[in-house]
């Protein structure tokens, strides 16, 4: 309702109400005003009422929900499930054009303008995160693997001649085959083992640049978040070296906005050499459904690349989804949610510290991983990989989801490359371990009843292993007893023969 409507309410209820209402409205008008003009996260949430308001008169601005709307073309935003309507709150049009996912769409100013809010208010998290001196983002409606493959897909007109990417080992399918769908050779660089951890064999990097050839190697693809006892990246000298021999650089930072450790090294990377673009998923940092990444950079051109060469419109539902929930929790509610992770991170440390001690194993010592945590199974691998990997079921079947078992030896082939060690990160780690990782949204509740059921678990699979260890040797002792009855029987057998010749 404009200031019209309102004057024309007043013949109809007293004045003095319309005019409070008014106001009521205009509260919500103030906020929503204050969005648009600044572009950044607002301090505090919005009220549902507040975020409904808002995304309606966007979508109003759809020529799908035009009143006299007249389409005459293949795609007018026609729905034929109501509930689908309302599901996507009647943005029908998606984001971007078919030359770039960052236009403004003449059909849809509403979406285009949902699109161009969200990009601003997602490079906004990024800073308030540890990444200062990010100067341009956007939301891509893939998640981080496709999310990569544009990355490089877009160096590859940039640089010919490449045709290697330069990739220290993590074990995880996804960035992995980013590479190969994109056309080229990963050249994996092994970790190096220092303590507990596994590091970046940063002398292996530089002597790979040499060997292939700065021209010949698209970039370094390097990563932030991991599983223990992988840590980070040493993005800072990985940087360095990118700058040095001016070969690109793309981070996979999966889930590291949540981490301020894997955002500073992005940004101090960025800061000592060179980082073109780092990647990261909607639904790992901000609690939305599974499909979105933002890719960003500190080099506003390039970034613009990237989002031109994404082929066709994109769908609208990532950006939607991390709008409405970055405007319901405000910047302060998003600090709250990360000081919050770092707090359970310390709470599950301390609390599987305990517990492995209990069990005769302990905690690797992985101080440069903010994120995970491993807890050593020598115990039960001493006795057989069976044991592990029932442990990881046991776990699974009880609905503890996200825990990883790692045993020894396992071997895997992904895109025709074959990984020793694989789920390790290196061929031959010391010893079998279980994962265990402090992400955005976890509760104290969730880390003790997840220890509760770890606890019976290894309580069992330990019972299991104590019978079969009986039986095993009860069967050793029945063998053993059997060769010497059948050796008494011989005996026995020779001393008659004897006293039978003798009484012949």
């Amino acid at each position: 309702m404009n200031r019209e409507s309102f004057a024309a309410g007043e013949r109809l209820v007293s004045p003095a109400y319309v005019r409070q209402g008014c106001e009521a409205r205009r509260s919500h008008e103030h906020l929503i005003r204050l969005l648009l003009e600044k572009g950044k996260c607002p301090e505090d949430g919005w009220d549902e009422s507040t975020l409904e308001l808002f995304l309606h008169e966007l979508a109003i601005m759809d020529s799908n929900n035009f009143l006299g709307n007249c389409g005459v073309g293949e795609r007018e935003g026609r729905v034929a499930s109501a509930l689908v309507a309302r599901r996507h709150y009647r943005f029908i049009h998606g984001i971007g054009r078919s030359g770039d996912i960052s236009a403004v769409q003449p059909k849809a100013a509403g979406s285009s303008l949902l699109n161009k809010i969200t990009n601003s208010l997602v490079l906004d998290i990024i800073k308030l995160a540890g990444v200062h001196t990010v100067t341009n983002c956007f939301v891509v409606p893939m998640a981080t693997g496709m999310s990569l493959t544009l990355c490089f897909l877009t160096l590859r007109h940039k640089r010919p001649k490449a045709k290697y990417i330069i990739w220290p080992r993590i074990d995880q399918k996804s960035c992995f085959k980013s590479m190969i769908t994109a056309g080229f050779e990963p050249v994996v660089i092994e970790n190096i083992l220092e303590g507990d951890e596994l590091r970046t064999d940063l002398k292996a990097v530089e002597a790979k640049v040499q060997e292939l050839g700065p021209d010949y190697v698209l970039c370094v693809h390097s990563t932030t978040s991991c599983f223990a006892p992988r840590v980070p990246d040493r993005l800072e000298e990985l940087a360095v070296i990118c700058a040095n021999y001016g070969i690109p650089h793309i981070v996979n930072n999966a889930y590291g906005v949540q981490s301020s450790k894997c955002m500073h090294l992005i940004q101090q990377g960025a800061r000592v050499g060179r980082i073109d673009a780092f990647v990261q998923s909607l639904d790992k940092n901000f609690m939305v459904p599974v499909g979105g990444a933002i890719i960003a950079g500190f080099n506003d051109s390039f970034i613009q690349e990237i989002s031109k060469m994404y082929p066709g419109r994109a769908s609208a539902s990532p950006s939607l989804d991390v709008l409405i929930t970055l405007l319901s929790l405000g910047s302060n509610g998003y600090k709250k949610l990360l000081k919050e992770r770092k707090e359970m991170f310390s709470y599950l440390s301390n609390q599987l510290k305990k517990l492995s001690e209990a069990y005769n194993e302990r905690l690797l010592h992985t101080p440069h991983n903010p994120i995970s945590l491993a807890m050593t199974l020598k115990t039960l691998d001493k006795h057989c990989d069976r044991a592990v990997t029932q442990l990881g079921s046991m776990l699974f079947t009880r609905q503890v989801s996200g825990a990883r078992v790692v045993p020894l030896g396992s071997v895997q082939t992904v895109s025709g490359y074959t990984f020793r060690g694989f789920m390790s990160h290196t061929n031959n780690y010391p010893c079998a371990y279980l994962n265990a990782a402090s992400a955005i949204g976890m509760k104290m509740q969730d880390v003790d009843l997840f220890i509760k059921r770890l606890d019976k678990c290894l309580k069992t699979v330990r019972k299991e292993q104590d019978e079969e260890s009986k039986v095993s040797g009860a069967d050793n002792y029945d063998k053993t007893e059997g060769v010497d009855i059948e050796n008494m029987a011989l005996k026995l057998d020779n001393v008659l023969l004897d006293t039978y010749h003798d009484s012949s």
